[in-house]
């Protein structure tokens, strides 16, 4: 039986053009399975392809050799062969950003291959995000977007636009994008889901300010939220996943492979970790059935061939990271995961090398062995120092996280972190170097003393008065001046990919080709 209500699935920009995004597949083929007419569409390669192919005021050498080479820089970054030279690789890079960043300063926005940041409005401020809306001609996006949105809506007129919100960074375009619909095509629905409208319907007290703009609010995966507002066949929705990936210009996106952002469970198995949004929010750990998760990794690589895939999970459980050993998914892969035991034993990580492991991503986050037992991270530096060895010795990529400023931590501590990163340079491919910011409204943020963080009644951190007086300020001051003076980590820094950090990284480690 057909659906009442047809839904039309957007991805609003602006986040890294390198991959599809998994949050509309997954509610795409949940829809359809349901009997739900349904389409998706991400607009944030679309539009950021229309902004790179625009006219741009080319002023200076630099942005004239980029709008020049733009085209050739973009097939360059949809080939393996640029990934063999990392300085070629950076300057393609810097070249399209270039243009991006041009385009955008004639909206008086700074529009980048990662972010989208106006210096009048803050995605953090519910006015202004409806501020947004009501001036949707002004966003960099609109001649793309009213272009792209009339083309969509008048091929076939859906009852309802779900918007699918990730990042902070797609947030003023979503609201623009609601705006236009909401003016222009009033007779639509609109929903907004995803991990940042999530994150702001947790918020203790949280009164929907966007009522008469955006129709409904999802809190959380939103299959079974969304059929039943469609009218669908809530019975036919599976347990396991089911992504839609067909609607998706897989070869547009900015990769020398096809990359599958896949899920295998939602929330974190470990959940123990001060200071985790995932706690804070009250996230509980949902892992997918297993049959699910092999049928849908035989699927692609079926399709893909020797594509990426890209596992989304804020850690794969040791127990997953075994059944990919006992059964390959036919492609290499990466993804996060925690340090543990496993990890050091060299017949297990061998093993994780032979099912086409090329990259994990690691937070190691201190090199204090107190500050990690505050944190309660469960892990001992001894475990990461081997782990660190085992898997280099593999042939596995590492990406390391540190975090720097935790209530735990002062100069010292953060020395040491200094010298665990020193000692073990040879074997780190790729650090993230971070700031502690400290979740609004953990249980942590009630024992210190803070003050407004962003000015935003959607703020999701708060500043605090450091315990130790490691603040904010001396903390850059020593990554700046101290931890990255040194040869061996200026090097490790110089490999991170610009913009696109760690979803170009396999591709540059030399381990993916």
């Amino acid at each position: 039986m057909a659906a009442s209500k047809s839904i039309l699935l957007i991805y609003p920009p602006v986040s890294k053009p390198c991959e599809p995004p998994a949050g509309i597949a997954l509610l795409s083929g949940a829809l359809k399975a349901s009997g739900v007419d349904c389409r998706a569409a991400d607009l944030n390669l679309a539009c950021m392809s229309d902004l790179l192919h625009g006219p741009v005021a080319a002023l200076d050498t630099w942005t004239r050799r980029a709008v020049n080479g733009v085209n050739k820089n973009l097939a360059a970054l949809r080939s393996p062969a640029l990934y063999e030279n990392r300085d070629r690789y950076k300057r393609a890079v810097m070249d399209v950003n270039r243009v991006l960043h041009t385009a955008g300063r004639a909206s008086n926005v700074d529009v980048s291959l990662s972010n989208y940041g106006s210096p009048d409005l803050s995605p953090v401020r519910s006015a202004d995000l409806l501020r947004a809306a009501e001036q949707f001609e002004e966003n960099a996006f609109f001649f793309s977007l009213e272009q792209r949105l009339r083309g969509l809506l008048s091929d076939r007129m859906p009852d309802v636009v779900g918007l699918s919100v990730t990042f902070m960074s797609q947030a003023l375009c979503a609201f623009a994008i609601s705006g236009f619909i909401r003016q222009r095509f009033p007779e639509i629905q609109i929903v907004m889901g995803g991990g940042l409208i999530t994150s702001w319907m947790r918020i203790p007290g949280f009164d929907n300010p966007f009522a008469g703009l955006v129709d409904e609010l999802v809190n959380g995966p939103g299959e079974a939220a969304l059929i039943a507002l469609c009218g669908g066949n809530t019975g036919a929705l599976r347990t396991g996943e089911v992504y839609d990936y067909s609607g998706f210009p897989t070869g547009e996106y900015l990769s020398p492979a096809p990359v599958l952002p896949f899920i295998t469970a939602r929330g974190c198995y470990w959940r123990k970790c001060r200071f985790c949004p995932e706690r804070a929010e009250g996230g509980r750990y949902q892992p997918q059935p297993v049959p699910g998760i092999a049928a849908e990794l035989e699927r692609f690589t079926g399709v893909h061939g020797r594509g990426l895939i890209h596992f989304l999970d804020n850690a794969l459980s040791p127990k997953f990271l075994k059944y990919l050993i006992a059964n390959p998914p036919g492609a290499p892969w990466y993804g996060f995961a925690r340090i543990t035991e496993h990890l050091s034993d060299t017949e297990f990580v061998r093993g994780l090398k032979r099912s086409g492991c090329v990259m994990l991503k690691l937070g190691v986050e201190s090199g204090d062995q107190d500050v990690l037992d505050a944190l309660e991270k469960g892990m001992r530096l001894s475990t990461a120092s081997k782990a660190l060895h085992t898997l280099k010795a593999a042939g596995i990529a590492t990406y390391v996280y540190l975090l720097f400023g935790t209530p735990a931590e002062d100069s010292e501590a953060a020395r040491k972190t200094l010298a665990f990163t020193l000692k073990h340079a040879d074997v780190i491919d790729f650090l993230n170097l971070a700031v502690f910011n400290l979740p609004a409204y953990s249980d942590e943020a009630t024992t210190l003393a803070t003050v407004d963080f962003y000015d935003g009644d959607l703020s999701l951190y708060r500043e605090f008065i450091h315990p130790k007086d490691w603040n904010r300020d001396r903390v850059r001051r020593f990554l700046a001046k101290e931890f990255t003076r040194s040869a061996p980590i200026r090097r490790i820094i110089g490999n991170d990919p610009p913009f696109f950090t760690s979803n170009h990284a396999a591709f540059l480690a030399g381990y993916f080709f």
